[in-house]
């Protein structure tokens, strides 16, 4: 069975909904850690309810080298054959895409290229687009920027406002995300001139 390491700053409902998909069977994998930079973040509470294992990796006064060498010893040790990032709130440097080459997967709420970074939906919203989406991708060593895996569209209505549209954006991500892991861990996939084919 294929190990799961969640990396999460908030509530983590991408983590939540990986849980559900294995659970009811949909994906086969199992979670093995679920980290976050944060303390209190919501989703460690909700990993552990859950009966999973679930850290708090602080990262005050370090470098983000440093910070980076500490997950790895920790995904390490956990034996993490993919690292699903689930809005984890921290940037990930050379050490840690290096460590986990094509093993780190990011779910972002737009069709990328467009709308990279933060407040993807409000970057939409405000650029008058009329359709949103997500993005699952391989993480590269920029932002938002590596090979994608799956993507899926969203309408934006006329009257929508930034929490109505990401909700519905939302509803996706939990799906699409579930579709990466699998053709990521199954090996279904080649990467040809940036595209990924699979």
């Amino acid at each position: 069975m294929k190990r799961l390491g969640v990396l999460l700053s908030g509530r983590g409902s991408n983590f939540e909904a990986i849980a559900r998909h294995i659970d009811n069977g949909q994906l086969e994998a199992e979670i093995a850690v679920v980290i976050s930079n944060l303390a209190d973040a919501p989703g460690l509470a909700t990993a552990r309810s859950l009966g999973l294992k679930a850290l708090w990796v602080g990262g005050k006064g370090l470098s983000r080298d440093q910070y980076d060498q500490r997950l790895i010893e920790v995904l390490q040790e956990h034996q993490v054959d993919l690292v699903c990032l689930a809005g984890f709130m921290r940037l990930l440097g050379p050490v840690m895409v290096q460590a986990f080459p094509e093993r780190i997967l990011n779910i972002h709420p737009s069709l990328l290229p467009a709308f990279p970074g933060l407040h993807a939906q409000r970057q939409a919203l405000e650029h008058g687009v009329k359709f949103a989406g997500c993005t699952v991708h391989f993480v590269d060593e920029g932002v938002d920027s590596g090979p994608i895996i799956r993507q899926a569209a969203v309408p934006v209505r006329d009257h929508d406002t930034e929490a109505t549209l990401s909700a519905r954006i939302l509803q996706q991500e939990h799906r699409i995300y579930a579709e990466a892991i699998a053709l990521v861990l199954n090996e279904e996939y080649r990467i040809e001139n940036r595209r990924v084919i699979g």
